[in-house]
Formats: structure tokens, C-alpha cells, sequence
């Protein structure tokens, strides 16, 4: 945090400050016409599966390559915590940092799920958000973010002594171990930074701390992708509930959240196909 200040002001200080930015990743310019399609596709959809996720646990889900998803309230408001994998491929997983480098700390319809290097393709859009109303409050906070890595109990150990089985990390891990069968140690390596469901969160205007806040999720409101390769997910309730007051402990109220596959009524319709980076890879190396 940048609270403490040792060293001294120089006389240019104001020079230096007052800058123009720049946009880092100017994504907009990237035009294409995925979201005008695939607003008209969704409403040809229907649901052919549905996974209940009970508190404070987590569970992986399948979606085919042109299939959509949706993650629901379904009883109350509750935050998920979700990982996406390549499923063919479980090393190419969402990139969250370059997502937000690219889109900004919250996402919404439109925005792209990428993955990490090499890889570099859009896992996932964003085709519906029942919350999009919210925007930005006056704390400057939003709704799906990606900002928080997730809770997890070596952070809980390291900041109160306590430990606790059920954050979403540990939900995430175990799910995984159970679909793939596969040890604690390969899973740890696995198990990515997440999209945050439904949280509402944002940066304090002091200190620029990470904040999080009562969820405006109500029952029904949903937020629905299209995948664009074949993917597997990994939901985690979080044990923090709307997460209103805190997380990592049995303390809040916490509900199920539902995901269910959805494909077109005459059966999986890809509209179009994301490609790996085309980079090759060489990085400058002399060989």
C-alpha cells in the first residue's frame, strides 16, 4: 500500500505526474461480430442438463464448443468462484490477469474468457448478464470480477493462524481431484485464478485495497457464456455467501448455485472458431 512516504518530492514532481494515459490494451479495436450473432442464438436455446452445486463445495461441469452455460441463483444470493479448462487440454486454462488486462476488473456480455501462453484464445464469451444494470456504484465497486484470485486457506493461515477446509480453493482442488483422479499436487497446479460470480468488489479510493460488498444477486439472475472450445468448468459456492461481511469460515448464510447446458433446439451450432495464437513461439531465442 502506498500509505508510508520516505522519500523526498522532487521539484519536477508535477511535471512528472501530470501525463496523459494510454490505454494499454485497446481491445475495442479488435472489432468483430460474435456478440450481434450470438445475441440472436440465444434465443433459440434450450436447457438440456443442469448441476446443482450445494454450499460450500464445488463440482466440474462438460460444455461442447458451441454449446452456452449459464450459472444461476437459484434460492438466494450467493458468490461462485469459477475455473475453465480446455477440456481436450487441461494445461491451457483461463488467464484471468490477461482478461482483465484486457478488458478491465469486471466483465459482461461480450468479454472474452481468454487462457494463458501459448495459448492465448478466447475460451468463452459472456452472452447474458442479469446484472449488467449494475454498472459501477458510487464506491466504485462491480459485479464479476477479475480481481480476486479466489479464498484459500494458505492466505487465511498467513493473515489469522486459522485454518479452515472449505474455501474455494480447497473446493475447487477437490473437485477436480474427483473428476480426474489425478493427486493433491497435480491438482494444486491446476487450480487458476477465477472469475468471481456475482461478487461485488472494487478498489478502496485510499489505499487502493480490494474491497468486497453485499452482492446485489438475487434468486433468478444469471450470468450466461457461449463456449468456443470444448470445456471444463469447475463452480465453487463460496463460503462467504454474498459476502457481505466475510469468508473462509462457516459464518456466513450460503445457498446452491445451479449451471445448466444450453444448445441450439436442432442441436450444437459452432458459430465460430477460436484459434491459438499464431506466434511462433521463437521469443528471440538464437539457435
Amino acid at each position: 500500500m502506498k500509505i508510508n512516504k520516505f522519500s523526498k518530492k522532487p521539484l519536477d514532481a508535477l511535471k512528472r505526474i501530470n501525463k496523459d494515459l494510454v490505454i494499454s490494451y485497446p481491445v475495442e479495436k479488435k472489432k468483430d461480430n460474435n456478440l450481434k450473432i450470438l445475441l440472436e442464438e440465444r434465443k433459440k436455446i434450450h436447457s438440456i442438463k443442469e448441476i446443482l452445486i450445494p454450499p460450500r463445495d464445488a463440482k466440474c461441469f462438460t460444455v461442447k464448443a458451441g454449446q452456452f452455460f449459464r450459472i444461476e441463483c437459484v434460492e438466494g444470493s450467493q458468490v461462485g468462484d469459477l475455473n475453465l479448462f480446455n477440456s481436450d487440454n487441461l494445461n491451457e486454462k483461463f488467464y484471468s490477469g490477461k482478461t482483465r488486462a484486457l478488458y478491465g476488473t469486471h466483465l459482461s456480455v461480450g468479454d472474452k474468457m481468454y487462457s494463458n501462453f501459448p495459448y492465448l484464445r478466447s475460451l468463452a464469451t459472456i452472452s447474458w448478464d442479469s446484472l449488467d444494470w449494475y454498472g459501477f456504484d458510487n464506491d466504485g465497486a462491480s459485479v464479476h470480477d477479475v480481481i480476486g484470485t479466489r479464498c484459500d486457506p494458505y492466505t487465511l493461515k498467513l493473515l489469522s493462524g486459522n485454518s479452515y477446509h472449505y474455501c474455494c480453493h480447497s473446493n475447487l482442488l477437490r473437485a477436480l481431484i474427483t473428476e480426474k483422479g489425478i493427486d493433491i499436487h497435480q491438482a494444486e497446479n491446476l487450480i487458476h485464478d477465477v472469475l468471481n460470480v456475482f461478487m461485488c468488489t472494487g478498489f478502496t479510493k485510499d489505499t487502493k485495497q480490494y474491497f468486497m460488498k453485499a452482492s446485489p444477486a438475487r434468486k433468478d439472475d444469471y450470468l450466461e457464456f457461449y463456449a468456443e472450445t470444448n470445456i471444463l468448468g469447475i463452480l465453487s459456492t463460496c463460503p462467504g455467501g454474498d459476502c457481505s461481511k466475510n469468508h473462509s469460515s462457516d459464518q456466513a448464510t450460503c445457498y446452491p448455485l445451479k449451471v445448466s447446458i444450453w444448445e441450439n433446439k436442432n442441436g450444437i451450432k459452432k458459430l465460430f472458431n477460436s484459434n491459438i495464437s499464431n506466434y511462433n513461439n521463437n521469443h528471440g531465442i538464437v539457435e
